[in-house]
């Protein structure tokens, strides 16, 4: 046999954990695939580094994976079916405290007739979402209108007190969402930021106590805010997995996504505690029966009824694709942190590095019962976020001041940038490449009181899907992720 080189046993584990990750959690499980509108990709949550709102938490949740700024005509609207939401836990036994609901609508344009031409004496509907160019200051050209609104409840997400999240100026509780960045000749070379920017709100969370009730959302298409070497990596491994980050190897680059971005005043979110920490997760939900409407219109193409069911869960990055087997990736879309003891061993006993060690004879972190996957992915680390509860979710602890933007390190915590993940995540942190090091046992490489360097030999490689990722990528101000891709030039 032939023996096998340091490059290769490199390799080898790269191979194995990047066949089930490096996306995120863009198409995570089998059932989500077929449902891209309620997909989660990505989830985050820090104390804001823009200058001046530090006593601010940012939620980011992005949806609608992969896609291309030129997918007309329809482009990349949400689902009015949905319910898409953002939990914060307060008071660490792995439930929410308090959740954002978002409930989307979709219009046609003309005042909902829709905008027709007339054509030899009729009137015909025009078969495109827009007919003519779109500014900041006039949408009549918009023949396809999306609005929301946004609900704070305290308590169970089901059963606890409602409260509707109003315009700060005028006290709207409907808010209006940006047409996707479809090309220059709809919006102009250098307008659709000024257009986007409109569709920032200060808003008015009445939920909140008395004093913390200021906050902003904004929701509409951005730059796909995750980076990967995606082609490399699923060819062979096509890439030296201990070698250079270069920021041309991002094949995401040209994609976009559509964000739910929210800012909460920290002290409505912490509840009152004492020690400042929070969980916190996105989820999405579809009524739990549809019928297809064999006459559909525009407006009603499905009947959807029944309990809303949990289709989408995302809290920590990377968790379904690396730790979760296959044939439990569904249920764990649908399940909430509360229960997560179901799938304890996934971390405890993890698969992959027992089949590296019998494929590749690699030496396997050797510690019982894996703590150091178990603070990672579990419970926190001690003495930066944990909070009790043994279950996924993102913590974040409200009281380590934020990093500003030009002071980033984008390995977060494992660097000494306390307020980088994994206490929260920001857009900037490297989560593929801090992944991969977790999973090989970097953590027994620190002072924690987890395992020991000797649990896990192969712990301190540097190991990189080679794609750069760090805050320079993104703006200082929320809602922080850029500017989407233009559709055409």
């Amino acid at each position: 046999m032939q023996p096998f080189s340091k490059k290769m046993i490199l390799t080898a584990i790269t191979t194995a954990i990047c066949s089930t990750a490096m996306a995120s959690s863009h198409r995570e499980a089998p059932f989500i695939t077929a449902n891209p509108k309620v997909d989660a990709t990505d989830f985050y949550m820090f104390r804001s580094y823009e200058a001046g709102r530090e006593n601010y938490v940012t939620l980011i949740a992005n949806y609608n994976p992969l896609q291309d700024a030129y997918g007309g005509p329809n482009y990349f609207s949400l689902s009015p079916d949905a319910l898409y939401e953002m939990h914060i836990d307060n008071t660490g036994d792995a439930v929410e405290d308090i959740s954002f609901q978002f409930k989307f609508s979709h219009s046609l344009g003309n005042q909902g007739a829709g905008i027709s031409l007339a054509i030899n004496g009729k009137n015909i509907a025009v078969p495109l979402k827009n007919v003519g160019a779109v500014t900041s200051s006039d949408n009549s050209a918009l023949n396809f209108k999306e609005a929301y609104r946004l609900s704070m409840v305290k308590g169970d997400r089901r059963t606890g007190s409602v409260s509707s999240v109003v315009k700060a100026s005028g006290g709207s509780s409907s808010f209006a969402k940006p047409f996707d960045n479809i090309g220059n000749k709809t919006f102009g070379t250098q307008a659709y930021a000024e257009y986007a920017n409109r569709f920032i709100h200060d808003v008015t969370l009445s939920g909140c106590p008395a004093g913390a009730q200021e906050g902003r959302v904004f929701v509409g298409q951005r730059k796909e805010s995750f980076a990967v070497n995606l082609g490399a990596i699923f060819d062979l491994v096509n890439l030296d997995p201990v070698g250079a980050v270069d920021g041309a190897k991002n094949e995401l680059a040209n994609k976009n996504i559509t964000t739910l971005a929210l800012e909460v005043p920290i002290s409505c979110l912490t509840g009152g505690n004492t020690h400042g920490i929070i969980g916190g997760w996105t989820s999405a939900s579809l009524p739990q029966v549809r019928v297809l409407d064999p006459r559909p219109t525009f407006s009603q193409p499905a009947v959807s009824g029944g309990a809303w069911t949990q289709v989408s869960r995302l809290g920590m990055p990377l968790v379904n694709e690396v730790v979760i087997g296959l044939p439990d990736k569904n249920l764990f879309n649908a399940s909430e942190p509360k229960d997560d003891a179901q799938f304890a061993d996934y971390v405890t006993h993890p698969t992959l590095p027992a089949l590296l060690e019998i494929l590749f004879s690699v030496k396997a972190p050797t510690v019982a019962n894996r703590p150091d996957l178990v603070a990672a992915f579990l419970t926190g680390l001690e003495g930066v976020n944990k909070n009790g509860s043994v279950s996924e979710m993102q913590r974040l602890n409200t009281t380590i001041a934020p990093t500003a933007k030009a002071d980033q390190k984008n390995l977060g915590v494992a660097v000494g940038d306390n307020a980088g993940f994994p206490n929260g995540r920001r857009p900037g942190d490297d989560v593929v490449d801090a992944a991969l090091r977790v999973s090989m046992g970097v953590l027994c490489h620190l002072d924690l009181g987890l395992c020991t360097p000797a649990d896990a030999p192969n712990g301190t490689l540097p190991y990189t899907d080679g794609a750069d990722q760090n805050s320079t990528q993104f703006d200082a101000i929320f809602p922080y992720l850029t500017t989407p891709v233009s559709g055409s030039k």
